[in-house]
């Protein structure tokens, strides 16, 4: 489960990269401005990753709790994303964007970013996950 959460970890941190790091690098920019806050530093940004990395352990960790009733397979790992999703992405999500005053359409094309993204972590989580 250990390797198959990593991988996930992983997978989430690079979809987390280019979502923030290219895709909306000038909006985050734009944002901290009108806030007048420092771009996230390093300790944010190693924070960050590395709650991704244990979120993706916990992806996995869903996924094998749930393989019990559904069985295993592609279709269980993404309802573990989905439900990884709502609880994390759109819950925070939403949340964050209402706070900020962050335009709509952008909070739509992450919130599909994040469901992509979290449906081809736990898939390649899952992929790696065996039974002992």
């Amino acid at each position: 489960m250990l390797l198959g959460g990593l991988a996930a970890g992983v997978i989430l941190n690079a979809g987390e990269f280019l979502l923030n790091e290219v895709l909306f690098k000038t909006q985050l920019e734009e944002t901290v401005a009108r806030l007048h806050v420092e771009r996230p530093g390093l300790i944010f940004n190693s924070l960050a990753s590395g709650l991704t990395l244990l979120l993706g352990i916990v992806v996995v960790l869903l996924y094998a709790l749930i393989r019990t009733r559904l069985g295993p397979g592609p279709k269980t790992a993404l309802m573990a994303a989905a439900l990884a999703w709502f609880c994390i992405y759109f819950y925070s999500g939403v949340l964050t964007s209402v706070l900020l005053g962050l335009r709509k359409d952008l909070l739509l094309i992450g919130l599909v970013w994040g469901a992509f993204e979290y449906s081809i972590a736990a898939i390649g989580g899952a992929a790696l996950y065996r039974e002992k």
